[in-house]
């Protein structure tokens, strides 16, 4: 079992009500969780937006290696333009 070192830091709340955790984690999403009144852990965290959460699926990342092992096979051509639109128009047939 790995072991996690600790540590504290006495921070100051500014006056607008911010702390600032460092610049190692500047632009980082992270969870606030309040266990009481008084006592936050803060977390980092990756935040995956509703309308994206199906991209990291296992059936869409199948999918996509799919894609990507046709694509390797199948050089790309701006022929039969009409065709290929046509076919996206019906839903691919």
């Amino acid at each position: 079992m790995a072991t996690t070192a600790h540590s504290s830091t006495v921070k100051v709340v500014g006056a607008n009500g911010q702390i600032s955790l460092g610049k190692q984690y500047a632009g980082r999403q992270v969870l606030v969780e309040e266990r009481e009144p008084g006592v936050w852990i803060v977390r980092t965290a990756t935040v995956i937006p509703d309308n994206e959460r199906w991209l990291h699926e296992s059936r869409a990342a199948a999918d996509l290696q799919a894609a990507m092992a046709w694509s390797v096979t199948h050089a790309a051509a701006d022929t039969d333009v009409e065709g290929t639109l046509k076919r996206l128009e019906h839903g691919g047939q």
